[in-house]
C-alpha cells in the first residue's frame, strides 16, 4: 500500500497541513514540525510516505509547487520598500552571496574532507535564503521593519538567483564535456536574463488583461492566474533550462506593484495556496533524506554548519552591506537570521537524483543540507526574538496605529503621527490611495479591513490604536469592533458624519469608542479641499487653560483639529481629550475661511 505514488502524494499534503496548524498552535516554526513529520512518516519512520514512489513525477511536482511559492514571493515584494533599502540588498544578493558560496565551498573540503566538485556544489547551493521561512518568523518576532524588507527581499530575490547559478553550477560539475567555467557565467546571465523577460512581459501581460473588467469571468480569476504561473515558469524552462524560477518571482513582483481589482483576492488565494504547497514540499523531500547519511556527517556536519552560521554569514553580511546606511545593530541581526528553507531542500534534492544518475554519490551533500536547514531554522526560531530584543530592534507593544483608509485626510494624519516615530499603518481597498500612501513613506496594506487575514497582517495586538476614517461610518463601526476583539486594550476612535442617522455618538461611546477630530466631519469634504490644494497645515500652542472643546459648531468647515502634542508624545485627537497650557495642536485649515480660523484661535487662547 505504501508503495502508491497517488497515495504518498495526498498523505504528504493531509500532513503538511496538520504539522503546520500545530505549529501555530505551539507558536514555533513550521518547518520544524514539517521535517519531523517527513522523517516520522518516510521511509525511515512509519514509512507511510515513499517519495521515490512518484518517480520522474517528483521534480514536476517540486518545480510547480515552487513556481507558485516564489510568485506569492514576488507579489508580496514592493519594489518602494526595496527602494529604501537599496544598497543593503544589492550587496546582500551579489558580494554577501558570493562569500557565501566560497565559504560554504571551504568549510566542506576543511571539515569533511569532501571533493572540490561536492564542495563547490554545496556552495552554490547555500547562497539561498529562506522566505517561507523567514516571512512567518518575522511575523511572530516582529522586528525592525527595515530588516523585515532586508530579509525578505534577500530570501525572495536569492531563491531566483541562486536557484540558477546553483543548477548551472551542476551542469559544468557532471558535464562530460567538460562545461567551461566562462560559458557557466554565460548560462547564468541569459537565463537570468530570459527569466527575467519572461516575468515582466508575462507579469506585464496579465495585469493588462484584468484591467479589462469583463475578459476574464468573476470567480475565474484566481485559477486563472494559476493557469498562467505554471505556463509561464514551464515556458521560460523549455527556451532555457531553470529560467522559469526567476520568470515567476519577476512576473509576482510586477503583477504585485501594478494596479489590478483581484489584487486582494489573487493574495488571499496564493497565501493559502502557498501554505499547502510548502507543507507538502517539505513532507515530501524530508522523507527523501535518511538519517543514516545525516548520522555519517558525524560532528563534523555540525562544525561545518556552525562555521557558516558564526562565521561566514556575519562577515558575508557586513562586506556586502558596507555602503549601506545600516547601522551596526542592523547588520548583527541581519548576521543572526539566514535560515534556508524550501528552495535549498528542493534544489538539494535534485543535485542528489543528479549525481546519482551519472555516477556520484549526492547523499552527503543533500543531508549537509537538510542539517543546515535544520540548524538555522531552530537558531532563528527560538533566538531571533531574543537576539533582536537585546539590540533593541524588536518592536514594542503599543508601537503604534492602524488607520482605517488611505484617502487625503488619513495619510496627513499618518504622516502627523509618524513625526513622534509612530509606526502608522493604513488599510484601503483603493489602489490609487494605497500608491499614493506608499510614495509618501506610509506603510499600507490593500485590502478588505474587515476580512480576518487582514487584521492579522495589521498586528493588532501590539498597537496603541485604530482610528477608523472610511467614508461609511458603519464599515468604521464594524471595522473598530472587530479590531477591538483582536486587541484588548486599544484605543479606539471611530469616524461619523454631521447629520447622519446610522451611528451615533452615543453608540461610539458604549462600544468604548471616541470620535476622532473632536466632532463628527465630512471626510470626504475635508479631502477633496486638500486634493484640490485649499488647505494649509499649522501647529499651535495653547497658551492659556480653558475648558476648550472641539465640539463648536463654528469649526465646521472651517478647522479639523488632526493631533496633539504633550511633552513629547502626538495623539490623534478626540472629543475626550483634556488640552493644557503648552500643548501644540495641529490644525488643518481650510485656506477659503482663514480670517474665521484665525479669529476662532485667538478667542480660544491659541498662538497663530
Amino acid at each position: 500500500m505504501t508503495d502508491n505514488p497517488a497515495l504518498t502524494f495526498g498523505l504528504s499534503m493531509a500532513l503538511g497541513m496538520l504539522a503546520q496548524a500545530l505549529a501555530r498552535r505551539m507558536r514555533i516554526p513550521g518547518i520544524i514540525i514539517l521535517l519531523a513529520a517527513g522523517l516520522l512518516f518516510g521511509p525511515d519512520g512509519l514509512n507511510w510516505i515513499q517519495p521515490d514512489s512518484l518517480g520522474s513525477a517528483m521534480h514536476i511536482i517540486v518545480g510547480f509547487a515552487v513556481a507558485v511559492i516564489l510568485f506569492e514571493g514576488g507579489m508580496n515584494l514592493r519594489i518602494s520598500r526595496i527602494k529604501r533599502e537599496q544598497l543593503a540588498i544589492q550587496g546582500l544578493i551579489t558580494i554577501s552571496a558570493f562569500i557565501t558560496l566560497v565559504g560554504g565551498t571551504l568549510s566542506t573540503l576543511f571539515f569533511l574532507d569532501w571533493d572540490f566538485r561536492t564542495s563547490i556544489l554545496f556552495g552554490t547551493l547555500i547562497i539561498v535564503t529562506g522566505p517561507t521561512v523567514i516571512s512567518p518568523l518575522l511575523k511572530r518576532i516582529r522586528i525592525h521593519h527595515g530588516v523585515s524588507t532586508i530579509l525578505e527581499a534577500e530570501g525572495i530575490l536569492l531563491d531566483a538567483i541562486g536557484a540558477i547559478v546553483a543548477v548551472v553550477a551542476l551542469e559544468v560539475a557532471i558535464s562530460p564535456s567538460g562545461l567551461s567555467l566562462l560559458k557557466g557565467f554565460y548560462h547564468i546571465i541569459t537565463r537570468l536574463g530570459i527569466g527575467t523577460l519572461f516575468g515582466v512581459t508575462g507579469g506585464a501581460l496579465l495585469t493588462l488583461l484584468f484591467r479589462i473588467r469583463r475578459l476574464v469571468p468573476e470567480g475565474l480569476e484566481n485559477v486563472f492566474i494559476l493557469s498562467w504561473v505554471f505556463a509561464l515558469f514551464q515556458l521560460s524552462n523549455a527556451l532555457s533550462p531553470e529560467s522559469g524560477i526567476a520568470a515567476v518571482t519577476i512576473a509576482g513582483m510586477t503583477i504585485g506593484n501594478s494596479k489590478t481589482y483581484i489584487h486582494r483576492e489573487l493574495l488571499e488565494f496564493k497565501e493559502q495556496l502557498t501554505v499547502l504547497m510548502i507543507g507538502m514540499l517539505f513532507i515530501l523531500l524530508a522523507a527523501d533524506v535518511r538519517l543514516s547519511h545525516i548520522y555519517n556527517l558525524g560532528i563534523n556536519g555540525v562544525f561545518t554548519v556552525l562555521f557558516l552560521m558564526i562565521i561566514i554569514r556575519p562577515l558575508a553580511v557586513f562586506a556586502g552591506t558596507a555602503r549601506s546606511k545600516l547601522e551596526k545593530k542592523h547588520k548583527i541581526l541581519l548576521a543572526w537570521i539566514a535560515p534556508r528553507g524550501i528552495v535549498a531542500a528542493a534544489v538539494a534534492s535534485l543535485f542528489a537524483f543528479e549525481l546519482n544518475l551519472h555516477g556520484y554519490d549526492g547523499s552527503q551533500l543533500r543531508a549537509l543540507v537538510f542539517l543546515l536547514i535544520t540548524m538555522t531554522v531552530l537558531s532563528a526560531g527560538i533566538t531571533g526574538g531574543w537576539v533582536a530584543a537585546i539590540l533593541n530592534l524588536k518592536r514594542k507593544s503599543e508601537s503604534g496605529w492602524v488607520i482605517l483608509g488611505a484617502h487625503e485626510v488619513a495619510r496627513l494624519l499618518a504622516r502627523l503621527l509618524k513625526q513622534d516615530e509612530n509606526e502608522v499603518i493604513c488599510i484601503d481597498e483603493d489602489p490609487q490611495a494605497c500608491r499614493l500612501a506608499e510614495n509618501e513613506g506610509i506603510k499600507v496594506f490593500y485590502g478588505n479591513a474587515l476580512e480576518e487575514r487582514t487584521l492579522q497582517r495589521a498586528e493588532l495586538d501590539s498597537r496603541k490604536g485604530i482610528i477608523a476614517l472610511s467614508g461609511n461610518e458603519e464599515v468604521n463601526f464594524i471595522f473598530s469592533q472587530r479590531a477591538k476583539h483582536l486587541g484588548k486594550e486599544l484605543n479606539i476612535l471611530i469616524g461619523i458624519k454631521y447629520g447622519e442617522e446610522g451611528i451615533t455618538s452615543t453608540m461610539i461611546g458604549d462600544a468604548g469608542g471616541r470620535i476622532p477630530f473632536g466632532r463628527p466631519v465630512d471626510i470626504d469634504l475635508w479631502s477633496s479641499w486638500i486634493r484640490g490644494g485649499q488647505t494649509s497645515c499649522s501647529s499651535c500652542e495653547l497658551t492659556e487653560d480653558t475648558d476648550l472643546g472641539f465640539k463648536d459648531e463654528s469649526m465646521r468647515g472651517v478647522l479639523l483639529p488632526m493631533v496633539v502634542s504633550h511633552k513629547g508624545t502626538t495623539m490623534p485627537v478626540h472629543e475626550q481629550m483634556t488640552i493644557k497650557k503648552g500643548d501644540f495642536v495641529t490644525f488643518l485649515c481650510n485656506d477659503q475661511k482663514k480670517e474665521t480660523a484665525h479669529g476662532w484661535l485667538q478667542e480660544n487662547r491659541f498662538t497663530i
